[in-house]
């Protein structure tokens, strides 16, 4: 077997996977990798036009959408390479850019997941916002990255190249993972359905003993909002709701309490924000989150025995109060 599998997770994607899969085939089979399109029951023409198309590919049917966590989870379950990434859609490839990472982990047995360093498709200089260079949770749990900040996202100009960087989460746009760690772990949380679940499976893997990194000899381009944009309310109802999931089953019970409490008083603030810009549909989307989280968080009664959270690499920060003066080296 293979020491590599690229999975690309796919739901009606036709036309990304027109797009994207011919770099994806040229910079990503070779004879220790293999790229899977694991398809998530699309309608679109999806399967056959890869089979026409590109033989060289394998491809996994998946009977329905079961949304990107759990289809990630079937994927990698029956594929089972030593070593998978995870790969939207969406991210334009680069020469050579998955033997770094792979070369990385094989050498680094502490490391559970790493990524690539994400810039903009759109625009090439500029880091992705969902990614960039590795990412963080502050004090409240909210995610920021190396080169973005909430809206303020960085040129990328070398500030965050060298040695592989611990971080707190790899971006689930291009994540490199021991398949082994993965499926003992569960694999990425299917309550959450998308969104913040690779966050929530990087933290695991701390709390499992082992570490998250970024690489920046590896690079990938990400268009980013390829299922959902930003500000969709949507996105915003899965953004809020999996992030207070995410601080409820990672924190010891104490805590989770203490937090959760500042954290919803945050949000509350944020609801208001959005009344006074006039976008009830966001409004309504974070009373959702809330109103849905407390129903889903008695499914998580177990919490860990320690607070490895507040271990995790730039946890000390608390961006709400630094938002005005972002600091790009800030760790």
């Amino acid at each position: 077997m293979k020491r590599l599998a690229v999975i690309i997770l796919n739901w009606n994607g036709l036309e990304l996977l027109k797009r994207f899969l011919p770099t994806a085939v040229a910079y990503s089979i070779s004879d220790e990798s293999d790229l899977i399109v694991a398809d998530n029951g699309s309608t679109d023409g999806s399967c056959r036009w890869v089979e026409e198309n590109w033989p060289q590919v394998k491809l996994l049917r998946l009977e329905r959408n079961y949304g990107f966590a759990e289809g990630y989870n079937r994927a990698i379950k029956e594929t089972r390479y030593p070593f998978t990434v995870l790969l939207n859609s969406d991210v334009e490839v680069t020469k050579g850019w998955w033997e770094p990472m792979l070369t990385f982990m094989e050498c680094c047995p502490e490391a559970g997941a790493c990524q690539p360093k994400i810039r903009s498709w759109y625009d090439h200089d500029r880091f992705e916002y969902a990614g960039a260079a590795g990412g963080y949770l502050d004090r409240l749990g909210y995610p920021y990255c190396r080169g973005r900040v909430f809206e303020n996202v960085e040129e990328d100009l070398g500030q965050y190249d060298g040695a592989p960087e611990p971080v707190a989460w790899a971006s689930g746009a291009a994540l490199m993972v021991d398949t082994e760690l993965y499926l003992k772990l569960g694999g990425l949380d299917t309550a959450f359905f998308a969104h913040m679940e690779e966050i929530d499976l990087c933290c695991r893997m701390w709390g499992a003993g082992r570490k998250v990194y970024a690489l920046s000899d590896s690079l990938v381009y990400h268009v980013g909002g390829a299922s959902l944009s930003q500000g969709d309310p949507k996105k915003t109802y899965l953004n809020f709701r999996n992030n207070l999931l995410l601080l409820n089953k990672n924190l010891p019970a104490g805590k989770a309490g203490r937090v959760l409490f500042v954290r919803r008083l945050a949000d509350t603030l944020a609801f208001f924000m959005f009344l006074l810009k006039g976008d009830r549909a966001n409004a309504r989307a974070v009373l959702k989150a809330h109103r849905d989280y407390r129903r889903m968080k008695g499914s998580y009664p177990e919490h860990p025995s320690t607070d490895y959270m507040s271990k995790l690499p730039g946890h000390k920060r608390l961006i709400l109060l630094d938002k005005l003066k972002p600091s790009p080296r800030h760790r």
